[in-house]
């Protein structure tokens, strides 16, 4: 578990909040089509407020590569904020500079304020110590609540963090409290569910699970190609068949870890991707030269139901079939159900993001019983790949 300061243990009344969250939201038309990213952020919000704070927002949005870009502006997001955090939300045209200078002083205690675009400005992403100052020059206190973008090294992730005390914000608290109870200190026997199209994507993924769970569940795209470097014909499925070596090398490395690695043993099979396409369900040693795996099959689905119940913890990364056309979504939805109930029966620890893994949970229905989701994409991978995050590190060393 990370060694971090919290909110808690910062006096922050009358005091002045440089909050990062993550308001990168879906924009369409010039309307946020998901508030989801700034609602998580209210927690934290209401709490600095409630203690007497002024709360200064930043946040980027898109990728303007260090220049204004209309498109990108922050201001439609402030209008939403308002609305989401139940509390006025002024707007400051720059992120700093006399413009932010001025909004932030007009602030009074309780009250909340949002910057442009961290990303109009090269020095953000650059992790610029000239921007970085002129950051810290805007506030009395340093508060991360944006775990999503603790994967990079930028000026308001890590340069902040070292230029004035710093704390995480309870978004940012939650989710390493519950991936430190997932990975790093788990009941066990702890289980993994990787799914998604490429092993050649999730080398890093795999090479670091099989070293730390019980039983690796594999679906997906991913898991025809361990079928295949097993010997496995998967017909015109997606298969990278180049990487069979270095799936035969995580086989081993898994054996040797007692990591029981889970394969479909029956599958979904179509001769194309399209909306309830012809079907039929076969066993993976007799799929069809002209047909494609694209979902696990039924007595699989089970399968993994039942060595999950003996499990007591659950990180899932990515869907087991293509998820998003109908009916390949029957094996994900099976096993996301059952995975749901389990942990609604408080019989598993259960934490799951990154990729097209909300939008499968959320498309089973399954999304709000898990223990925990993650919506931050890169920094969940890149945490479960093993690898330090900047921004994790910053407030370490802050501590």
């Amino acid at each position: 578990m990370p060694s971090f300061k919290t909110i808690d243990d910062l006096q922050v009344s009358g005091k002045t909040a440089l909050v990062r969250v993550d308001y990168n939201v879906p924009l369409r038309d010039g309307r946020i089509t998901d508030t989801t990213r700034i609602l998580r952020s209210k927690q934290t919000v209401d709490d600095l407020v409630g203690r007497g704070a002024k709360v200064v927002l930043l946040a980027h949005f898109g990728r303007p590569k260090g220049k204004a870009d209309p498109e990108m502006s922050l201001r439609p997001v402030a209008e939403a904020a308002a609305g989401v955090l139940n509390r006025p939300v002024a707007f400051a045209e720059d992120c700093v500079g006399r413009t932010a200078k001025d909004a932030v002083n007009k602030l009074a205690p309780g009250e909340v304020l949002l910057l442009e675009n961290l990303r109009f400005h090269a020095g953000e992403e650059a992790n610029g110590p000239d921007f970085a100052d002129s950051l810290a020059d805007l506030g009395d206190l340093y508060i991360d609540d944006a775990f999503s973008a603790a994967h990079r090294a930028h000026a308001s992730v890590d340069g902040l963090a070292r230029r004035l005390p710093a704390a995480a914000g309870r978004l940012m608290q939650q989710e390493l409290e519950a991936l430190s109870k997932a990975l790093e200190r788990p009941e066990r026997p702890v289980a993994a569910i990787v799914g998604g199209a490429k092993v050649s994507t999730k080398l890093d993924l795999l090479g670091n699970l099989v070293g730390k769970v019980q039983l690796l569940v594999v679906g997906g795209g991913m898991a025809n190609t361990f079928l295949h470097a097993l010997g496995v014909d998967v017909g015109t499925s997606l298969c990278e068949t180049e990487m069979a070596d270095t799936v035969t090398e995580i086989v081993k490395i898994a054996k040797a870890n007692d990591c029981d690695i889970l394969l479909p043993t029956d599958a979904l099979v179509a001769k194309s991707l399209t909306a309830n396409a012809v079907h039929d369900t076969v066993s993976v040693k007799d799929v069809p030269a002209d047909r494609m795996i694209l979902d696990i099959g039924p007595a699989t689905a089970e399968h993994i139901v039942k060595r999950l119940g003996s499990c007591k913890t659950v990180v899932w990364n990515g869907p087991l079939g293509a998820f998003e056309v109908p009916p390949f979504d029957s094996g994900t939805n099976l096993v996301a159900r059952a995975v749901a109930d389990y942990s609604r029966a408080g019989r598993l620890l259960t934490v799951a993001g990154g990729g097209d893994t909300v939008s499968a949970l959320a498309n089973a229905k399954a999304l709000e019983h898990f223990s925990y989701v993650s919506t931050a994409g890169g920094a969940f991978l890149e945490w479960l790949e093993g690898k330090t995050l900047p921004g994790v590190k910053a407030l370490e060393d802050a501590a």
